[in-house]
């Protein structure tokens, strides 16, 4: 009964302090705050649905407003992965090995009908249908191709996955 109410008063005194300004919260909550407005997709374009994805840079859709606007070249400054269209076969192992040089915590955005399930190809010898086959993708956004709105939404809700991830620490103890 008496730890009860002491709980009580804890929550109401936190509660009186953060109206007054002051949060709580842990160094782990903090840096997924911040690794979340942060994001650095790779500049990485399979098919059409790179085009959109080119598109929702531009002013008219703007996903720059959210952080997102520095597209990289090299998988080793990004850690967010965009496969925009159709995925190959012969084109697994390459993305395998620029998903493999991305450092740690690192997540994957299957854009497009075609990189979600193989699309209008799915029954094609040379097409893989979805590259949930190959890496671990976080966020799926269908379409063909879908518009820059989905993907601004798509990277919306990869940075609230990424505020409430655990990945980073995951990351760390599978190092060590």
């Amino acid at each position: 009964m008496e730890l009860n109410q002491n709980v009580e008063s804890d929550e109401s005194q936190q509660k009186d302090l953060e109206k007054q300004g002051v949060f709580f919260g842990t160094a782990e909550k903090l840096f997924n705050w911040g690794r979340s407005w942060s994001l650095w997709p790779f500049q990485f374009g399979l098919a059409c649905c790179a085009i959109e994805m080119i598109c929702a840079t531009q002013a008219r859709f703007d996903i720059s407003r959210y952080g997102y606007e520095v597209f990289r070249s090299s998988p080793r400054q990004s850690d967010v992965m965009i496969i925009a269209g159709t995925v190959t076969h012969k084109m697994t192992p390459v993305i395998e090995r620029l998903y493999n040089q991305m450092p740690e915590p690192k997540w994957v955005i299957a854009l497009g009908s075609c990189a979600v399930e193989g699309g209008p190809f799915y029954d094609s010898y040379a097409v893989l249908n979805g590259i949930d086959k190959v890496l671990p993708v976080d966020i799926y956004i269908p379409g063909c191709p879908p518009r820059p709105e989905a993907l601004t939404d798509g990277m919306l809700k990869l940075k609230e996955k990424v505020q409430n991830s655990k990945k980073y620490q995951e990351a760390i103890s599978d190092n060590a």
